[in-house]
């Protein structure tokens, strides 16, 4: 039985009522890693991997009951608590939408859901923000409330500031901007988009899972990275005022001010940086079918994120560099927002599957962990179904 079927008939035998489904995508992001909280640019796309909801109104107004077959858990809170409640911490996202729906004003009733997915967790696919932007949409629609994508997004982002994640808009904007076989460059200055065909000739995107699991929300890591961004922005503006992020810096500016922040600071705002430009330049590569060029572009920024935002791990490096004896496999680089999960690989589709196999096995022989790979297609964003 697929997993919407079920899902819709775990819905019906716990609720017994008429239904939508929702389908939110994950994604995967080319390029541009930590630039977005940055006000910088990415390149996103949504995947065809998916968190799914089933929802209806629940009888009770004030009562919110999700089940998940996943974890075999159901989680209830009250519509209208200003605090969390003591749910999973799935359910703690869930509970969040609400809060922050509410906080903007919006008027809605309870809910009665089921969600399941494909996105695997902890692989810095996104599978929190198509958990928040799916439940968003689902909450409009059966509301009936008009909500902008972009202000959808824009919720979700604040719902994984409520739990603890300081992230940027990138996700869940892919997760509901997406468009299939594009790639969506964002200025996450402006919120301002552009869809790029996404034509990579005789070569495909492949995810690898390192099997190396993240929770970004419960890890200071993150956090901190974005914090040393603030840090050295904060500095800038006591001379130049303008100066709102590190968008607003240009490489000169930051040499200037080299020796009034700490090293580690000046390190981080450097890659920063640096992934700004690679993005432009991943595009113009992209554009002109320069596809070698997009591969180096892929090491550069994994070797920006490993040694100076310093948010790999040995096994995600190891993965990296098992790809560099491989003709066929252009570039390599880490996807996400760091600490583990998933290798991005450029590589020939005829050798992939070959390939991958033979690094998959020295992977495991060299870690005892059981790498997945994932091939995917570039979809649409939420919608019902």
């Amino acid at each position: 039985m697929n997993i919407l079927n079920n899902l819709a008939q775990r819905y019906l035998a716990a609720f017994n009522q008429s239904h939508i489904i929702v389908q939110a995508p994950g994604r995967i992001n080319i390029i541009g890693e930590h630039t977005d909280y940055n006000e910088g640019f990415v390149l996103p796309a949504a995947i065809d991997k998916y968190i799914y909801f089933a929802l209806g109104n629940n009888s009770d107004p004030s009562k919110v009951e999700i089940y998940s077959p996943y974890f075999d858990e159901t989680a209830q809170f009250n519509l209208h608590a200003d605090t969390f409640e003591d749910i999973p911490s799935w359910a703690k996202y869930l509970q969040a939408v609400v809060m922050e729906m509410k906080s903007r004003g919006y008027e809605i009733n309870g809910v009665n859901g089921v969600v399941n997915g494909d996105i695997p967790t902890g692989a810095g696919l996104s599978s929190s923000a198509a958990l928040c932007a799916g439940f968003i949409f689902g909450i409009a629609h059966l509301n009936q409330l008009s909500i902008s994508r972009l202000e959808m997004a824009l919720i979700a982002q604040a719902t994984e500031h409520r739990v603890g994640l300081n992230c940027g808009l990138m996700d869940p904007y892919a997760s509901l901007h997406g468009k299939a076989a594009h790639a969506i460059l964002l200025d996450c200055q402006s919120n301002e988009s552009t869809y790029f065909p996404l034509d990579l000739q005789h070569y495909s995107l492949v995810l690898i899972d390192s099997q190396v699991k993240h929770e970004l929300a419960a890890d200071s890591g993150y956090n901190e990275r974005r914090a040393a961004c603030e840090r050295v922005v904060t500095t800038i503006q006591q001379v130049h005022h303008q100066v709102n992020s590190l968008r607003d810096v240009d490489s000169q500016l930051l040499k200037a001010f080299q020796l009034q922040v700490s090293p580690i600071d000046y390190q981080r705002a450097k890659y920063v940086l640096d992934e700004n430009q690679r993005v432009h330049q991943a595009i113009a590569a992209l554009q002109q079918g320069r596809l070698a060029t997009l591969g180096q572009l892929l090491y550069q920024s994994h070797y920006g994120m490993q040694y100076d935002y310093e948010i790999t791990v040995p096994e995600i490096d190891l993965l990296v560099d098992l790809t560099k004896p491989y003709t066929e496999i252009l570039g390599a680089r880490m996807v996400g927002g760091g600490f583990g999960g998933c290798t991005i690989n450029l590589i020939q589709k005829d050798q992939a599957t070959t390939i991958l196999d033979e690094i998959a096995q020295v992977y495991e022989a060299e870690t005892a962990l059981s790498p997945i790979v994932y091939h995917f297609n570039i979809g649409d964003g939420v919608k019902i179904v």
